[in-house]
């Protein structure tokens, strides 16, 4: 069994960081863990989610969340809670300014393939989550930072985003596409030779003279930025390899979702990421395990037909046969996951009765994932 509260209170732990398939209760998992860390435990905490949706924001007592951490009223016990949504270009900017001069940063800004890249690149959302973790970090303003990862698989992207980004700054093409802005904003075609010009002259025909001409000049006034970004973004990826960082793996009791959490702890065991644990959200679970749906489901026939004056009790009989059949299948789905990863444990978290919405809401999940590691 998952000890939750173990890993909560352990002060070597500064980074939790669930990820998941989307519509497993992932993101009421990262701040109810949150919630806990700072109630129970007197833990400077911030929760961090890359996931858009405004879930966290109104479980929190929040009206909005955006790039600065914002306080969390209501709180008790001596820690204090904060939390915040990536805004990804905002982030971006955040970063050009803090290592480029003004006046070099302004150019950047005004800049259209910046500007499209720091909002809608593939793997930039990604890196700006490690460049925020990274900043956050390098604060030591907090004891814990949970981070609530994008739905399914593209959560893990921010594993592969440094990389990516590397190997596309660093492609041949963006290093001709260099050459001219180097060489003092003369013409392309003038500056290179005649073998280049007629690459040059392929590449403008794809892009369009202007794109080409936004794409050069980008990669020129960002080119001294460059190598500090990989630096960052490799010294973060260590991070997340380092037993200061725990993985959490959100699920439901359901095959798709199950099958997504395999991939996760696999993906996780092959980068070497500390893997704390996975937490089984909405389970099911039976007051009375020993009646089986079979059994119940004949008493509630047997009185069906033999005594109408408890047809009430026949009633609660079938629900009882019906639950007993879904804690079955649950088991088997479940039990898919711990066969294949044995040594992973286990927090398992009963389906709520309502939405959470709410710190209580929030603080019963805490509870809940407490209990299970008693």
């Amino acid at each position: 069994m998952l000890d939750v509260d173990a890993l909560l209170a352990d002060p070597g732990v500064r980074i939790v960081v669930c990820c998941g398939s989307g519509g497993v209760g992932k993101t009421t998992t990262a701040a109810a863990l949150a919630l806990r860390a700072a109630e129970e435990h007197g833990r400077k905490t911030v929760v961090l989610t890359i996931d858009p949706a405004r879930r966290l924001a109104q479980s929190l007592g929040l009206t909005e969340l955006d790039n600065t951490p914002r306080p969390v009223e209501g709180l008790s016990g001596d820690g204090d809670l904060h939390a915040m949504m990536l805004d990804m270009k905002r982030t971006f900017d955040e970063v050009v300014l803090t290592h480029t001069a003004p006046e070099r940063a302004k150019e950047i800004f005004t800049n259209p393939f910046y500007q499209a890249m720091s909002s809608t690149f593939s793997g930039t959302q990604e890196y700006m989550a490690m460049e925020k973790l990274s900043q956050l970090r390098a604060t030591d303003r907090w004891d814990l930072i949970v981070v609530d990862t994008p739905p399914s698989r593209s959560a893990l992207d921010f594993l592969d985003a440094p990389a990516r980004l590397g190997r596309f700054l660093d492609g041949k093409m963006l290093r001709l596409l260099m050459v001219p802005a180097r060489a003092g904003g003369k013409s392309m075609f003038n500056l290179v030779t005649a073998s280049f010009g007629v690459f040059s002259k392929a590449v403008q025909k794809i892009l369009g003279a202007q794109l080409l001409t936004d794409l050069s000049g980008f990669v020129s006034a960002l080119d001294s930025t460059f190598g500090g970004f990989r630096e960052r973004a490799d010294r973060t990826y260590r991070v997340l390899q380092d037993p200061q960082t725990a993985f959490l793996v959100v699920a439901a009791p359901e095959p798709d979702a199950v099958r997504e959490a395999a991939y996760f702890a696999e993906r996780l065991g092959a980068e070497r990421m500390p893997l704390a644990g996975l937490v089984l959200n909405r389970v099911h679970r039976s007051e009375l395990p020993e009646l089986s749906a079979a059994d119940s489901a004949e008493a509630a026939e047997k009185l069906s037909a033999e005594h109408a004056e408890h047809a009430l009790t026949a009633q609660a009989l079938q629900v009882h046969a019906l639950l007993m059949r879904q804690v079955a299948r649950e088991t088997e789905v479940s039990t898919g996951f711990t066969d294949e990863f044995p040594q992973v444990p286990v927090a398992y978290v009963p389906a709520q009765p309502t939405d959470v919405h709410d710190l209580a809401g929030l603080r019963a999940i805490g509870a809940a994932l407490a209990e299970r590691a008693e």
